[in-house]
């Protein structure tokens, strides 16, 4: 599947709830679903910079060239955004998300509804996402 497909999914999935506390309940049951990081993972090398909140993402290039995100955090609605960050890339070549557009962000109402230090703080998760895809092309 596409990082495209991806987005798009997701627009469909949040276009089911009619309300954002429904939004935010649905991002919590997703950051409930990210697999495990391995608390050796939880250190400064893999921490967000500019992130109210503690966020870890690590990254490896699979032998077929696609990357494996994993990630978690220490608040519940900023694991759930970087679970949305993650199911949209995982499994993907680094060129492709460099590349990519996040319109989907926009599209599911996230942007307008995250107070300013969330914005950044998903901006930096997006932004260290890109990284790691140009870094492990």
């Amino acid at each position: 599947m596409s990082i495209l497909s991806k987005q798009q999914e997701l627009i469909e999935e949040f276009a089911m709830f009619p309300s954002w506390m429904e939004k935010y309940e649905y991002i919590i049951e997703l950051g409930k679903d990210l697999a495990v990081l391995p608390e050796r993972d939880k250190n400064e090398e893999h921490l967000i910079k500019g992130c109210q909140s503690r966020v870890w993402i690590t990254a490896t290039k699979n032998v077929d060239g696609t990357l494996h995100f994993q990630a978690d955090s220490d608040a519940i609605i900023t694991k759930g955004m970087v679970s949305l960050i993650v199911r949209v890339f995982e499994g993907e070549k680094g060129q492709d998300i460099v590349e990519a557009p996040m319109d989907f962000l926009k599209e599911i109402g996230l942007l307008e509804n995250l107070s300013p230090t969330r914005s950044n703080g998903l901006a930096a998760m997006i932004k260290q996402i890109k990284t790691y895809g140009l870094l492990l092309q």
